[in-house]
């Protein structure tokens, strides 16, 4: 069984956010809150996002998304909990 504190996050990152390094530091940054993630170009031009682990984990990740310490130029974040 999951411990309650388990978390998962489908997030899609819009901007500026393919051929810059976005789902390299995106996976690294992932690697060290200790969640399982996986990132993927999509063919409009975003990145989808898919995290999971600590709670704690995943809300500072998605925080990272929305921040101005990620390459490119993110405009938005559709974030949502799976």
């Amino acid at each position: 069984m999951a411990d309650a504190s388990d978390a998962a996050v489908r997030a899609v990152v819009h901007g500026h956010v393919q051929g810059v390094g976005f789902r390299w530091a995106t996976a690294r940054r992932a690697a060290e809150l200790g969640l399982a993630c996986e990132a993927q170009n999509l063919p409009d031009g975003t990145v989808l996002v898919t995290a999971r682990g600590a709670a704690s984990a995943v809300d500072a990740l998605v925080a990272w998304l929305r921040s101005d310490r990620t390459p490119g130029r993110v405009t938005g974040v559709d974030a949502r909990p799976v």
